[in-house]
């Protein structure tokens, strides 16, 4: 990937980078399976998540940032895309994830963030970071306070989403800065 398509980080485990054509099929896989894109808007047909990739690169072209695709590094599998997200009309300035399943349960979607935080604050200069979580995904609300987050309270998402109930979670640069060190330290799920 060259150098005018996007950043690519990479952690001990992880490749993050702008999605590419490639990622197209095991993103569909991913949305259709309704447990993994049960808290994400729901299972999408194949038109849907078409829409949704290339929004996501289109985001990176005209913003400079947008999810970035999780890439396994020791498989090359295409696992998932998390990372800093703020479309119109959105509460804030979010760094979010979702992982097909089969990533589940590995410590990938902290690591991935820890990274996304980072770069988003290194790079987009913003004073703060959120989490739109759904209140009955555990899961996700574990992970933003393993990252330090904390529950700001309820939160609206803009149409499309308009109807489904988040909370926020989040934190400043700064709360950020303070503790990520120790973060990075703690055992992996």
């Amino acid at each position: 990937m060259s150098k005018d398509q996007g950043p690519v980080l990479h952690t001990e485990r992880l490749i993050l980078r702008p999605p590419v054509w490639e990622d197209f099929e095991p993103w569909a896989n991913f949305m259709a399976d309704p447990e993994a894109a049960r808290f994400i808007g729901g299972a999408q047909d194949r038109s849907a998540v078409w829409r949704g990739v290339m929004c996501m690169a289109g985001a990176w072209q005209l913003r400079g940032f947008a999810m970035f695709s999780v890439i396994e590094r020791s498989s090359g599998r295409w696992i998932g895309r998390l990372g800093p997200w703020q479309p119109e009309g959105w509460p804030g300035t979010e760094v979010g994830w979702g992982l097909a399943r089969e990533a589940w349960g590995k410590g990938y979607a902290f690591e991935g963030a820890c990274a996304s935080i980072d770069w988003a604050f290194d790079n987009l200069g913003w004073s703060e970071v959120i989490h739109t979580i759904d209140p009955e995904n555990h899961n996700s609300i574990g992970l933003a306070e393993r990252l330090g987050s904390m529950d700001l309270g309820p939160g609206q998402l803009p149409a499309p989403f308009a109807h489904i109930a988040v909370r926020i979670w989040g934190q400043s640069q700064a709360q950020w800065r303070a503790r990520r060190d120790s973060l990075r330290a703690a055992p992996r799920d």
